[in-house]
């Protein structure tokens, strides 16, 4: 009888560092990637709701479902998780938050594995689409599978009803094909090998500016809402960096959303990069407000010359991790990012390079072994 030996998990403290769920889904990913167990402890100890909500609960039980992974601690409220994974399988998934929780954020746990698996797969998720301190939708579609496409992978992201708090409801299919001449992965849950590395990716400069667009999203809400923001927007935004291009705008409709909701979009498509900034309209925020914060935001990014933006930078880390090789570069490092840097190597057992550039931009990578 041949003895399977499953290595001690890696110990983390869900407390350090940004302190909050993306520690939690950052490990569930690298987890199921590199078949390392992990047992965290003091998760999301410092936030005013402490533990794990309903979204976090709904990332667990995703990565569970899609690695047959054992896992202790799953429970609401709990501070504590131990996850073990198995091996990644394809199949068709769906996943409901319960809340208006984000949709989005549970996407993000499962969709390296899944794309990096091998194996056919369809995924079904419900809850909020457009939520505060989550990405939107058109983040996941427009930014971060444009990178993973130049990675190589296949993967399509459908809205089929916009979700926006607090009545959640919306819903996000994505189908993941099997192909070929993918990136691989090496997940073995009894030898525990390195992920195998891909063609390089490399992203260091956005390239020519081909259009800007502005959406302003609405559901069981005046039209009137929308037309100020836009307005707004348009008179606040920053000089684009070609001045030959303008805006298009839009107003979109979503009363099929099961409750109101409101979310200002601005898309900067470059030849290499696809940039989404997103505010959300929330109750007691004006129209012009939440239009001001959106220019404030597309501002401090046309102030530096990095394609990769804040929060596509948390996520191209993973990435990197999980591809083995690459390098891009960004604009000032969050506490987001400063914890993916520290956590993620621990699963991988490779650090990442980190070189800082005289205008307050990085270059982040890793080299291939």
């Amino acid at each position: 009888m041949t003895t399977i030996h499953t290595p001690d998990p890696i110990l983390i403290d869900g407390s350090a560092g940004e302190g909050g769920g993306q520690m939690l889904r950052s490990a569930l990913t690298m987890a199921m990637l590199t078949g390392r167990p992990f047992a965290m402890e003091k998760i999301r100890a410092g936030r005013r709701r402490s533990g794990l909500l309903r979204q976090h609960l709904t990332c667990v039980r995703a990565a569970t479902a899609i690695c047959n992974a054992e896992v202790e601690g799953a429970t609401l409220g709990s501070q504590s998780l131990r996850f073990t994974p198995g091996d990644l399988q394809g199949g068709d998934f769906r996943f409901e938050v319960g809340s208006a929780g984000s949709a989005m954020l549970v996407l993000q746990t499962v969709l390296l594995p899944l794309a990096l698996g091998g194996q056919p797969a369809t995924l079904s998720i419900s809850g909020g689409t457009h939520n505060p301190a989550a990405p939107p939708f058109e983040f996941i579609a427009r930014t971060y599978l444009k990178v993973l496409r130049e990675a190589g992978l296949t993967i399509k992201a459908e809205l089929r009803r916009p979700g926006f708090m607090p009545a959640g409801g919306g819903e996000v299919f994505v189908q993941f094909s099997s192909t070929h001449d993918r990136p691989g992965v090496v997940q073995d849950p009894h030898t525990y090998e390195a992920i195998a590395p891909s063609p390089a990716f490399n992203l260091r400069a956005r390239g020519a500016l081909l259009d800007a667009s502005l959406e302003a999203l609405i559901a069981h809400i005046p039209t009137s809402i929308a037309e100020r923001e836009i307005a707004t927007f348009l008179s606040a935004a920053p000089p684009l960096p070609d001045p030959t291009l303008g805006w298009s705008s839009r107003v979109l409709r979503h009363d099929a959303s099961p409750g109101p909701g409101n979310a200002l979009i601005a898309t900067l498509n470059f030849e290499h990069v696809s940039e989404v900034f997103f505010i959300p309209g929330q109750k007691g925020v004006s129209a012009e407000a939440v239009a001001e914060r959106l220019a404030d935001e597309l501002r401090t990014y046309l102030g530096h010359d990095a394609p990769v933006g804040e929060h596509l930078t948390d996520q191209l880390l993973v990435v990197l991790a999980a591809l083995g090789r690459g390098r891009f570069r960004c604009g000032p490092l969050s506490s987001h990012a400063r914890t993916q840097l520290e956590l993620l190597p621990r699963f991988t057992g490779r650090e990442f390079e980190v070189s800082a550039r005289g205008d307050g931009t990085f270059d982040l990578g890793l080299e291939s072994e």
